[in-house]
Parts: structure tokens; sequence; C-alpha cells
């Protein structure tokens, strides 16, 4: 049916198709002579215009001009960032949400907006054929795992491709620190990740918050506000940290552990 269809177009005087698809015009002339149709075919019957009518009346012809495919993504293209923290004012400038100002600085940069969806605060980013899909859990640190499940279930995310942003009390202040796998360090929001996820082998970056302090204080400590040392620092560690967002879905997860670990 196709090559009647291209035979429509055919321009007889010149032997080559005068089709509105580039792709058809280069068809060799090898290929075009082999293509023959009796001279009582309906193509000879009807007049060149009432030929088009009649092909593109016809549902998949009309459907290779008209129809818009649905966009595919490569699951091995598309990519879970999960930024950890806490919602609620109260935490916005916490520690503990170093995880969430990191994909809102991300967005800010990249003029993204989080809209809100089942079990978190989602937007998605693309770059190079690459979908990341940005995601800040509503779920509270110590259930991040749930988010993080769902997410990864309903996009058919592997998880490889997911990256879990968190502070890491046993870094110092700004101390970066990208791995394939590991424990969850005492840090609830890893450890219900590991729970819902039954493993520990996935990408995570660790963001160093020190651990500055007194025994018996480390609550305090992670939910409190950055003191002015670490605001004045900390603009230059959140470009840091995007660019290890870009670099994980472009270069790779051992690549960029190359580049940013200890940086």
């Amino acid at each position: 049916m196709l090559f009647l269809c291209l035979l429509i177009f055919r321009n007889e005087s010149v032997g080559v198709l005068a089709s509105p698809i580039p792709a058809f015009r280069s068809i060799s002339a090898r290929i075009l002579a082999s293509i023959r149709v009796s001279q009582h075919s309906i193509c000879t019957k009807f007049s060149v215009t009432k030929r088009i009518s009649y092909f593109y009346q016809m549902n998949w012809f009309s459907k290779l001009f008209t129809s818009k495919e649905k966009e595919i993504t490569d699951p091995m293209k598309k990519f879970l960032i999960v930024g950890l923290g806490n919602i609620g004012a109260e935490y916005v400038n916490t520690r503990h949400n170093i995880g969430f100002k990191i994909l809102d600085y991300f967005a800010r940069k990249e003029g993204l907006s989080f809209q809100t969806a089942k079990l978190g605060e989602v937007t998605e980013y693309k770059t190079k054929g690459r979908t990341l899909l940005l995601l800040k859990p509503n779920t509270f640190m110590n259930l991040s795992g749930k988010a993080v499940k769902y997410w990864m279930d309903k996009e058919n995310i592997a998880k490889e491709n997911i990256l879990i942003i968190t502070d890491d009390l046993n870094l110092s202040f700004g101390s970066i620190r990208i791995k394939t796998k590991g424990s969850d360090g005492g840090h609830n929001g890893l450890k219900n990740i590991q729970l819902l996820l039954n493993t520990t082998e996935y990408p995570r970056f660790r963001f160093g918050i020190s651990d500055a302090f007194k025994k018996g204080r480390q609550v305090d400590y992670v939910l409190g506000d950055w003191d002015e040392e670490e605001k004045t620092k900390l603009p230059e560690r959140l470009e840091v940290g995007s660019q290890i967002i870009t670099s994980f879905a472009l270069a790779g997860l051992n690549e960029t552990m190359n580049i940013y670990n200890g940086k």
C-alpha cells in the first residue's frame, strides 16, 4: 500500500518522486523502476487530486501525516533525583533539609516550578535526551522511602538511575561524598528508603553538615538553622550540588564521583 501511495506523486517526465516527504525524494531510480502497477489500477482511473483524496481518507494514510506519536523515553535515560527533607516553614533553612535546598536551587536556576503531586512536590527537567524527575517527598524524613518507591514504580525508573541527596553529620560542612551504595549511617530517611527498596545499592549524594554539637544535642543541631559562616559559604556549595545533578544524568555516576568527591 505504501508503494501505491508513493506512485500518486510520481513525476512521469523525469521518473522520480515528487513526494512531500523529504525522505521519499531520495529513493533511487533502481528501486523506483522496480515498482509496477497495472494501467488499470486505481491510480490510472482517477486524477492526481482524486488519488490523493482517496488515499488520505484511508485511516492509515491520514495517520501518516497527521498523527503525533506519544513521546517514549528510554528507561535508561530517565532519572529520579530525590532531595530529602521535612515539609513546613519551620524546617526550610535547617541543616536536615539540605536535600530540599539543593533541588530548590536547581529548579530556580533552570526556571522550573514544583507542583504538588502524590507523596511529594515534583518537577521535570529535560536535557540532551535525558529526563530528570525532581522529587521532594512530603512524607517527612522518616518515611521518605514511601515516596521514593512510589515514583520509581510509577515512572519505571531503575534504582541505578535514582540519586538520593541527603545531609551527613560525619562530613565537614559542604564536603561531598557520592557513592554507589552503602549503609544508612544512622540517617532515618536512608533507613526507610533501604527498608522499602530492600537494598542498600542505590546512588546517594551526601552533603556534609559537620558534627559541631555538644553531646545529646544532635537533634537540635540537625534541625537547627545554618550559622552565619555556613550561610556565607552555602551558595557556592549549592551551585556545586546542582552541577552534580546534571553530571549524574549526562556523564554517569562513576565519572561524577571522580569529578566531585572531595571537591
